[in-house]
């Protein structure tokens, strides 16, 4: 790293001063107004060690669902939403171990979305940010930062001053994140349709949730009655609230999948360097256009690929699990359950508009790659071992398919099956009694020989 100082601050000036290093205080003075500036929003006590100000990104997120719309509920929205969830729930009771929550559900605004949503995103983003934020902190000078140190000739007071700078700067890029992640889960409250849309557990009281507004956005082209297409995604809602309710592992599994991707993360510091020497900290719509651009996103390593193939395989089962329970919940009542189901899958493969940016900005994906094979898998399941075999396979983490076995189900089911493994253990052990009784038979051989040999004596 050179010997440049933050956000542009660079040691010399038009008339340099040999005797202090070349240090211009005009430059200094025009840096700490700078830093004002962006640090408008970042006072609270906590920014400092925060690596998302989501003081900041609840208002910035707030202000921007409102900007692009964000009707309330009406008691026709509340009231259709109530009776597609009870109906789901009915069907849901005969192709499921698992049973309803007995939560009430609640009907919400994209608003009520962002807020009740709000805490999971909290603990998703955080590892991930603390992570981005060490590795911008190792691109600082001087001792809050394991860069190359304060440049050389800096007079004592201004290498005092220096520490506290740091840590505004380290506030700036907490400040800097939460305005982006605020844009992008303001994108996500305009186009998830539910609690659990995107995959992962957001809410933990166990009440399924529906948004009309989106639900009514996503059924436009389908050429699909309203009614189904809200029947439908309460199925998936419903289904996805009892696997997280009875699955009591799940939840902190895949929170820990989150926390070990961010751990892996390795980020291209002399692309981050190279990004912010450019930035005019006056300018928040260029500080907006770095972010945006994926400067942030994780390089492709090989730790970065196994965590993961890990995550997304974890989604991909519970996207299965739900695809196929909703399936047989719906086969005999909606005719538009396979057009439903096939758009779904679509816009869980490649992600909306909000899902993408949301991944650039912050380096992470929530998709489902597998999604088909895992459905392959958890039919597969079904029709060896029923209903009650295939929800089985949730009671622990270890009896979870791979996602080798996502490639071979057919193998995964035979390698798997209780019974088959029951024959195995009867027959080890009938191998194993039969080896003891053979050993036990040579050892009164070897007895009666040297009896013998005895009596020969």
């Amino acid at each position: 790293m050179s010997g440049n100082l933050p956000f542009g601050f660079t040691p010399g000036g038009e008339e340099p001063d040999p005797g202090k290093g070349g240090f211009d205080m005009k430059q200094l003075g025009e840096m700490l107004q700078q830093l004002g500036s962006m640090m408008a929003h970042a006072n609270d006590p906590g920014a400092a060690t925060a690596p998302v100000n989501w003081e900041l990104a609840s208002d910035t997120a707030r202000k921007a669902i409102v900007a692009k719309g964000d009707p309330s509920v009406t008691d026709g929205q509340r009231s259709a939403t109530e009776t597609a969830v009870d109906l789901a729930e009915v069907w849901l009771d005969g192709v499921t171990d698992f049973p309803a929550t007995g939560g009430r559900p609640a009907t919400w605004s994209r608003s009520e979305w962002f807020t009740s949503t709000l805490p999971a995103w909290q603990q998703i983003i955080n590892p991930v940010a603390e992570r981005v934020q060490g590795t911008m902190s190792g691109l600082l000078p001087g001792p809050g930062g394991a860069g190359a140190g304060l440049p050389e000739g800096l007079p004592p007071e201004l290498a005092q001053m220096m520490e506290p700078l740091l840590g505004m700067a380290k506030q700036m890029g907490a400040t800097m994140f939460a305005v982006q992640v605020a844009q992008g889960l303001a994108g996500l409250a305009g186009e998830v349709v539910s609690a659990s849309d995107v995959g992962v557990p957001l809410t933990d009281d166990g009440r399924p949730a529906l948004i009309p507004g989106n639900i009514t956005a996503f059924g436009a082209g389908l050429n699909v009655p309203d009614r189904e297409t809200m029947l439908f995604l309460a199925l998936r809602e419903c289904a996805h609230q009892r696997l997280f309710a009875h699955v009591a592992w799940l939840r902190p599994r895949m929170q820990a999948a989150v926390e070990e991707y961010a751990r892996g993360i390795d980020i291209d510091t002399d692309r981050i360097e190279s990004a912010m020497s450019n930035i005019d900290p006056t300018n928040p719509a260029a500080i907006q256009e770095v972010f945006a651009s994926g400067v942030l996103v994780p390089e492709d390593t090989p730790e970065q690929r196994a965590a993961l193939e890990r995550l997304e395989t974890l989604l991909a089962l519970v996207e299965g699990w739900v695809d196929v329970v909703v399936a047989a919940a719906a086969a005999d009542r909606l005719e538009s359950v396979g057009q439903l189901q096939e758009a779904i899958r679509r816009r869980r493969a490649a992600g909306g508009p909000a899902e993408r940016t949301f991944a650039t900005l912050v380096g992470l994906e929530l998709r489902p790659r597998k999604l088909r094979e895992a459905a392959a898998l958890w039919n597969a399941l079904a029709e060896r071992r029923g209903q009650s075999g295939r929800d089985a396979v949730w009671a622990h983490p270890d009896l979870l398919p791979t996602a080798a076995d996502l490639e071979r189900p057919d193998t995964f089911v035979a390698a798997t099956d209780p019974a088959a493994i029951a024959d195995l253990e009867r027959a080890l052990g009938d191998l194993g009694d039969g080896l003891q009784a053979l050993e036990s038979g040579d050892d009164d051989e070897d007895g009666d020989s040297q009896s013998g040999s005895s009596e020969k004596s």
